[in-house]
């Protein structure tokens, strides 16, 4: 159990110098910007091809596949970003500086994690929300009125930040134990795969996403996540990577 209190300033420190580094590495912004978009061209495109007397089969498949696609967003995106947390940080010969700073490992890493988090959740719902919008407004009603089922929009709203949290944890994981930027991104998206399989099969209606199952569902994806947080911590051992950086 952790008996000490994270101190906000130096989280929020963290945060701002993390973000500041994300504006100077093109990779990363370049990633963050066009990702996104990518993966929300496809959905949009699929429910503009679903014609009016699509037979159900179909449209489960087709709003499905769209649902997915938007998923990818919360999953794949912050797994780039927070892939180089770590190994990013020893590619740059700033890894020392950083770890000998007056942080708390869970304080470092905590502001690691928002600082790839929290932009991720405005773009995963800002695309969210403009397919959402393209729904109601050009689709066909019957296509669109199955797309605006609440169980499926609580299904996307809630898992999203929950995907994220998984995909971040899982990169700044495997960027503790990496000494190649490009390995510990292969990785991260790898890892952050696993979780797509309960969203995927909600999508295509292979489960029904029920209030209750969501919500069940949710609350052990949040148990895994806050876990991960203490697993990470407890891996990160600062006088290993600086001895590591040295190598």
């Amino acid at each position: 159990m952790m008996t000490f209190r994270l101190s906000t300033t130096r989280i929020r420190a963290v945060i701002v110098k993390e973000l500041r580094d994300y504006r100077r590495n093109r990779f990363i912004a370049y990633t963050m910007a066009i990702m996104p978009v990518l993966f929300s061209i496809a959905p949009i495109v699929v429910i503009f091809t679903l014609p009016a007397d699509v037979p159900a089969a179909k449209l489960d498949k087709g709003i499905g596949l769209s649902l997915l696609y938007l998923t990818l967003i919360p999953a794949l995106v912050p797994a780039v970003v927070s892939s180089y947390a770590v190994v990013g940080e020893r590619e740059q010969g700033t890894l020392e500086p950083v770890l000998t700073t007056p942080l708390r490992r869970e304080e470092l890493l905590l502001g690691k994690a928002l600082a790839a988090y929290l932009p991720t959740l405005v773009i995963s719902y800002v695309m969210y929300g403009l397919f959402l919008a393209f729904a109601g407004l050009f689709a066909h009603p019957n296509v669109a009125d199955d797309i605006f089922q609440s169980g499926r929009i609580l299904a996307q709203l809630l898992f999203t930040p929950l995907l994220a949290a998984w995909s971040i944890w899982a990169g700044i994981a495997i960027s503790t134990r990496t000494s190649d930027v490009r390995v510990s991104q292969q990785l991260s998206t790898l890892v952050s795969l696993p979780p797509l399989a309960v969203t995927a099969l909600m999508g295509f209606g292979v489960i029904t996403p029920t209030l209750r199952l969501a919500l069940l569902l949710g609350a052990a994806l949040l148990a895994i996540d806050l876990a991960a947080w203490r697993l990470v911590s407890a891996m990160f051992d600062r006088e290993r990577l600086i001895t590591g950086s040295k190598a």
